[in-house]
């Protein structure tokens, strides 16, 4: 293992092309190899550490099919992109985690104490002191490190920038103090963990899983403990299509509320059947007892739980259609996804919101520049944040314009599917 100057030499000397271009494979070598130095340096300049050092990278994820049925122990098809965190890190002797990102105050955690902390919550020092308390958890020894960071996750992007993050910090700790026997899914689970426990966001399983694991995948959580994660192999380029991330502009500040209340409805559905997710109620119990769950939970919980019931379904047509090579049916299904989300879980336009429309605006924008070719959904938690497309490739050039045109310059991406998930870029 190199120490931070050896590894910093060797980036620029390019003794670590090989392992940067298996990672970074999209961009061009002079720019990956440039961006991991400056992480180099930065460590070098900010900590000055004397022992092993290592690049870690925790990628972004973007969700395929699957709007908010991770939470339900449903089925979710996701992969890791090629937006990511890169950090160069090395342990400090210390009972203290620092991290410095770019752009960012440093941020300092004493793992003396891993309990949460309310007054943490929402920021990346309680998913840092989640993570080290996930791994604690099961047994393992966490220690001091220092790291400085850089990011082309874009925050509030529906790319999961947190999930990125606390793959990076589980890798890291993984690397120095477990002797790398934490894998992937576990990985996840804690980062889901330090999420939900320390951070304060009721998310599922989707988003660390998507970052961890890498590539496209298709997980069933039936069982939380255990899912099940089997590899989809599909080149949306020789299909002839690009995916497509759109920032509407839309703000996630104050709509946490709006995120908890899809689980919070669904779970008042379950409680009528003595259950805890919709996994657990079969479909024809549920359309059964409608007049009942109307009365109770209402309308609106009752067209959530109809979307999740569906959803699920088009996750299984749409992996099926990919691994038989019928992309039209796969768009079509992630064009009945996009209108589910809208119509039945109603996670377009927050609640009470009439003049400011954003996601809305941007998912009928995108409707008419492709025109028929191609699919447009909500992506992610929903509410704000951004939508996705699929758009033909000899369309990518004139969608972007007509996206950017309305919503501004830089709001529309263009993005790939990256094979790899968290992982140790080089040491």
């Amino acid at each position: 293992m190199y120490s931070c100057n050896q590894l910093l030499q060797a980036l620029k000397g390019g003794q670590c092309d090989a392992p940067l271009s298996a990672v970074y494979t999209a961009e061009g070598l002079d720019q990956t190899r440039a961006r991991a130095v400056r992480v180099a340096q930065a460590l070098a300049d900010t900590f000055a550490p004397q022992g092993d050092a290592a690049l870690f990278s925790g990628p972004g994820r973007t969700e395929l099919g699957g709007n908010h049925t991770d939470h339900q122990r449903g089925h979710v098809l996701c992969a890791s992109v090629d937006m990511d965190m890169l950090a160069c890190a090395a342990p400090n002797g210390l009972n203290v985690i620092r991290v410095q990102s770019e752009g960012y105050p440093a941020l300092e955690v004493d793992l003396s104490d891993l309990s949460p902390r309310p007054q943490e919550a929402n920021t990346s020092a309680a998913l840092v002191r989640g993570v080290a308390e996930g791994i604690a958890k099961r047994g393992y020894a966490v220690g001091g490190f220092d790291a400085c960071a850089v990011s082309t996750v874009l925050s509030g992007s529906g790319l999961s920038s947190s999930a990125a993050y606390e793959i990076l910090i589980g890798n890291i700790i993984n690397r120095f103090f477990c002797q790398e026997k934490l894998d992937a899914v576990e990985l996840a689970k804690i980062g889901q963990y330090a999420e939900n426990v320390h951070f304060g966001k009721p998310c599922g399983l989707m988003d660390q899983m998507g970052s961890s694991v890498g590539g496209m995948v298709s997980i069933d959580f039936a069982d939380p403990a255990a899912p099940v994660i089997e590899k989809v192999d599909f080149d949306l380029a020789a299909a002839g299509y690009a995916l497509c991330i759109i920032d509407t502009g839309a703000d996630h500040a104050d709509l946490t509320d709006e995120y908890a209340g899809v689980p919070a409805e669904l779970k008042e559905i379950c409680a009528h059947f003595g259950k805890a997710v919709l996994r657990e109620v079969p479909a024809l119990d549920f359309f059964a007892a409608l007049p009942d769950l109307r009365r109770e939970c209402g309308d609106r919980a009752v067209l959530r739980a109809v979307h999740i019931y569906d959803e699920n379904d088009r996750v299984a047509g749409e992996v099926g259609a990919l691994r038989r090579g019928d992309f039209g049916a796969f768009l079509s299904l992630v064009n009945a996804s996009g209108l589910s989300s809208w119509r039945y879980l109603q996670n377009i336009v927050p609640a009470g919101y009439t003049r400011h429309q954003e996601m809305a605006l941007a998912l009928a924008l995108a409707e008419r520049a492709l025109d028929s070719a191609g699919a447009v959904r909500v992506h992610g938690g929903g509410f704000a944040g951004t939508i996705q497309a699929f758009v033909p490739l000899e369309r990518v050039a004139k969608f972007k314009a007509e996206m950017e045109r309305v919503l501004g310059e830089g709001k529309c991406h263009v993005l790939r599917v990256r094979p790899q998930g968290g992982c140790v870029v080089a040491s």
